[in-house]
């Protein structure tokens, strides 16, 4: 059978070398023969009858690429169960093709998880936050629901725009005399005080009464989400033909069924204190994991495997790229080379990639296990969030390599969890006045943690 030698390259760097005897290499390549033997017909001979020479010189581009896969594949996996290793990256493979009667050398190399002693993690002490909820934003999405549920009608007043009026008007934009780039639009009716258009123009319009004109000269950003503006300097025409104004309604119980499907205010409000509620407490619980990690890192020093950290760049990458399209913007519209973006985002992928080591160590020596259903429901979880169907997701993973990282994501998050369940928790009261920022934007349903997949 195979002989196999290990090297240590780095601490977090093994390569495997790798012999086959003669007869292994020629049994495998036999084997390939008589595959194609039965596989195809040959012109003179009944189907599978062959002689080895004949099918060798018909099929020999196919057989030994593909002898050769089969074995080091098949080689791979029983000296990696036989070591005992684990790699966390793809394993690089350097062979070259079989030749019959002669010894097959290669050797594969891959990364490891670094070795330390695991730093005792039970019974860690940590605050957690109580989850409180203001009444602000209570109201906050009350009034946004009753927004929704607004009348609107035209005004009989004479008087300019206001913040909460809805305009219609006609607009465009020029350069000289000329509309700029198609862009111009008639009877477009606009929300004032909502930044759905750039602050001067909003200003201009507040300026104007039902029938008059007016204009002003806007220098668009370099990064404005339409490319033909950014960074141009264009005059904004606009008519102003209407102005609507929204009547609330009273906040009824008939309001709150048509708004939002609730069978009463009392309902809406629970509703949206507990979505509240159920985010906060997610977020809180999410904060002291994270300070838990923090602890524990504290006391270890290991190093990281390169391409572990280049993978988690990717991703950030790729999250970023995926932020700027959602706002029409591009990686380019920064400003900054590739090299740059990725040192720019090397310190988190480094503490990414830290924290994922000291849990996968924490889910080896607990034998956390992740289960293929559990695999599904991230991915399913993916395709939503990318719009697209579990099949050519989960094909897109299997493909690209990514079902082992995603694996190991999840192994992570299940070490955390158990470290959590046994710290000593302490609850201690919010800190000082409630920052908005953590508010969910909208009373929607806290979504479970993302499986960061990137597509």
């Amino acid at each position: 059978s195979m002989d196999y030698k290990v090297e240590e390259l780095s601490p977090v760097t093994r390569k495997i070398n790798i012999t086959v005897p003669v007869e292994e290499v020629n049994a495998a390549l036999a084997a390939g023969v008589a595959l194609y033997r039965h596989r195809y017909e040959i012109k003179g001979f009944r189907r599978g009858k062959a002689p080895s020479s004949v099918v060798e010189g018909k099929y020999r581009s196919q057989i030994y690429p593909e002898a050769t896969t089969d074995l080091v594949n098949y080689q791979i996996n029983e000296a990696l169960a036989g070591l005992g290793v684990m790699p966390l990256s793809r394993i690089d493979v350097d062979a070259k093709e079989l030749v019959r009667d002669q010894e097959f050398n290669y050797s594969i190399v891959f990364e490891v998880a670094p070795d330390f002693a695991l730093p005792d993690y039970e019974g860690l002490a940590v605050d957690v936050e109580r989850a409180v909820v203001n009444e602000e934003e209570v109201q906050e999405v009350e009034k946004r629901i009753l927004t929704n549920a607004a009348t609107v009608k035209p005004i009989d007043i004479v008087r300019p725009a206001a913040d909460g009026d809805i305009v219609v008007i006609t607009f465009g934009a020029y350069k000289g005399d000329e509309v700029y780039e198609g862009i111009q639009a008639e009877n477009f009716e606009l929300s004032l005080g909502e930044k759905q258009a750039l602050p001067e123009f909003e200003a201009m319009l507040k300026t104007l009464k039902t029938g008059e004109k007016g204009e002003c000269e806007i220098s668009f950003p370099e990064d404005f989400i339409n490319p033909a503006m950014a960074g141009q300097t264009l005059t904004m025409r606009a008519t102003l033909h209407s102005i609507k104004e929204r009547i609330l309604p009273e906040l009824t119980d008939e309001v709150a069924k048509r708004a939002g499907g609730f069978e009463s205010v009392e309902k809406m409000r629970e509703a949206i204190n507990k979505s509240y509620m159920q985010s906060r407490e997610q977020l809180n619980k999410s904060l002291a994991q994270k300070k838990l990690l923090d602890q524990l890192l504290a006391k270890v020093d290991f190093p990281l495997p390169p391409s572990m950290v280049e993978n988690r760049i990717d991703r950030l990458l790729a999250d970023l790229e995926q932020k700027l399209d959602r706002q029409g913007k591009s990686l380019e519209a920064l400003g900054k080379s590739i090299d740059e973006l990725r040192e720019g985002h090397r310190p988190q992928a480094e503490e990414a990639v830290r924290g994922e080591i000291l849990l996968l160590a924490v889910a080896k020596k607990e034998n956390l296990e992740v289960k293929p259903e559990e695999i599904d429901v991230a991915l399913t979880q993916v395709a939503r969030q990318h719009g697209q169907d579990l099949l050519s997701v989960k094909q897109y993973y299997e493909e690209n390599n990514l079902i082992f990282p995603l694996k190991d994501r999840l192994l992570a998050d299940k070490a955390i969890e158990l470290i959590y369940a046994c710290a000593a928790k302490t609850e201690v009261e919010p800190a000082a006045a409630d920052k908005k920022e953590d508010a969910p934007a909208k009373a929607k349903k806290p979504r479970a943690k993302k499986a960061e997949a990137r597509m």
